[in-house]
């Protein structure tokens, strides 16, 4: 039996065979379906992906150490055993008085970019909010000079997040 979908139509009832999305009354949108869906997706488009990954992403081989460090098993536990201890909630909203709830990105309080050996330090590690996280990603690529394009800073490594967030909402 072949496989069958109903008529995109709205409206239609009628059964149509894969891989058509119309019945044959309401046929002539078949082109411009298949166009609107060509316009978003981007399945042949492999020469973006590969700039991405092999040059934007991994843009030598001490940005390639750091990413995979995320994928190793010492990075999940280490990550748990932060979210524990920060019970999920944004040590960044805490400083200035605030709860954010269910904040489960983990960050590092002083960037691996320039001090790559606390990576895996868990008094490095803190749990932050996707909106604190915005705020100190742009406070690091003006104060350390983290990032691509920036040159590194020779300032103070600031350990205290109060201090951090202080200097976070002044700039």
């Amino acid at each position: 039996m072949p496989r069958v979908r109903r008529c995109r139509q709205p409206g239609c009832h009628m059964m149509v065979k894969l891989p058509d999305h119309y019945c044959a009354k309401h046929y002539e949108h078949e082109a411009e379906y298949l166009a609107s869906r060509q316009k978003w997706t981007r399945s042949d488009d492999r020469t973006t992906t590969h700039k991405y990954n092999t040059v934007t992403r991994y843009r030598n081989e001490t940005k390639r150490e750091q990413y995979n460090f995320y994928r190793t098993k010492q990075w999940s536990h280490l990550r748990q055993q932060v979210l524990d201890r920060d019970h999920y909630l944004c040590r960044y909203c805490q400083a200035i008085g605030k709860l954010t709830p269910n904040s489960k990105i983990v960050d590092h309080i002083r960037p691996i970019e320039i001090f790559p050996d606390d990576k895996d330090n868990i008094n490095n590690l803190a749990t932050i909010c996707w909106q604190c996280h915005a705020l100190k990603t742009k406070f690091e690529q003006k104060y350390y000079g983290c990032g691509q394009g920036n040159i590194p800073t020779d300032a103070k490594p600031i350990d205290d997040i109060d201090e951090l967030v202080l200097l976070m909402r002044r700039n």
